[in-house]
């Protein structure tokens, strides 16, 4: 980085927020694995707060089948954030512990996603006091979560206006009714304006009912909700400004499709899983790809950077 009087600035001299900033654009097994090598000053930026505001992590964790190695990832990372965590994006989570100690450092969380996790109403309930700040919250796929679990979200978080409950087809098979969460989302959520309940057995009614209580809305998704009798013509009438995603899934492509959407997220065989071990004090060690012998994949590689940081030519010969 060249200074109008001709002398060089050391990347190492960059502010650690700076740097953070530009590490955050980097995937994350570059941030873990890479830059901490580089130098001290990266390696400070690294393993403080500045590049983990923002967690995403839920590509990876959709591929790990270790609840031990998710909890222990997800810890690291929500620690090395010292309470400044924003977002957090992360699937899979197996208990309510873990959960727990998410919302025991929520204190500036806003935008949080745990699709596919098996919480527990009373894990819910016992920690949504401690998730006030959340302004989008995605339980889509949870199937042991209920009307308690979004009532007290609902109760607790007052600044919510995302609300994303999508489901699978396969897992509503056997349900009656989610009326009951229609019910809780109207009576708790009156500030959303997204509300996404895909594949939910709602009726007219309970969706009448989130009609009428939640005025702000501008997008509601109900594709696959094949209980609700409201068509086009009656959206546009009484909420013309809405968009809305169903109920029918229209064309015969379009239900494929839709359908393939689901399964090809629902199944993942996780071959090409990321797996790590973590060093005798607790900083990450060495990620590899157990079905690749030599080094990572073209899309590891931080091609938006000018420098060389592929892992496994890392470090550069001298």
């Amino acid at each position: 980085m060249e200074e109008e009087d001709g002398e060089f600035r050391q990347w190492d001299e960059l502010l650690p927020d700076a740097l953070g900033l530009i590490f955050s654009h980097l995937p994350l097994q570059e941030i873990l694995t890479v830059v901490p090598r580089v130098c001290k000053a990266w390696n400070r930026a690294v393993t403080g707060p500045y590049c983990w505001q923002e967690i995403d992590i839920e590509l990876w964790s959709n591929r790990c089948h270790q609840s031990d190695h998710l909890d222990r990832m997800l810890q690291m990372l929500i620690l090395r954030s010292s309470g400044s965590l924003r977002k957090l994006s992360v699937t899979g989570l197996q208990n309510d512990s873990i959960f727990s100690f998410i919302a025991q450092h929520a204190g500036s969380l806003k935008t949080l996603k745990v699709p596919r996790s098996g919480l527990s109403n009373s894990g819910v309930v016992n920690v949504a006091e401690k998730l006030s700040s959340l302004t989008f919250l995605d339980l889509s796929y949870c199937c042991k979560l209920g009307p308690e679990a979004i009532q007290a979200i609902g109760r607790h978080c007052k600044s919510l206006i995302e609300f994303s409950r999508n489901m699978h087809p396969l897992d509503v098979a056997s349900v009656d009714s989610h009326d009951d969460e229609a019910d809780a989302i109207a009576s708790t959520m009156p500030k959303l304006k997204r509300l996404e309940i895909a594949y939910h057995r709602v009726s007219t009614e309970g969706v009448l009912k989130i009609l009428s209580s939640c005025v702000s809305l501008e997008f509601l998704e109900l594709r696959g909700c094949w209980d609700v009798q409201l068509d086009n013509k009656f959206f546009k009438e009484k909420f013309p400004d809405m968009k809305v995603l169903g109920p029918r899934v229209i064309g015969f492509y379009d239900m494929i499709n839709d359908w393939e959407d689901c399964c090809s997220d629902y199944f993942s065989d996780g071959s090409d899983y990321l797996a790590w071990e973590f060093l005798e004090d607790g900083e990450m060690g060495e990620f590899y790809e157990e079905d690749f012998e030599h080094g990572w994949d073209d899309h590891f590689y931080a091609d938006s950077v000018n420098i060389d940081m592929e892992p496994h030519l890392w470090p550069p010969s001298p």
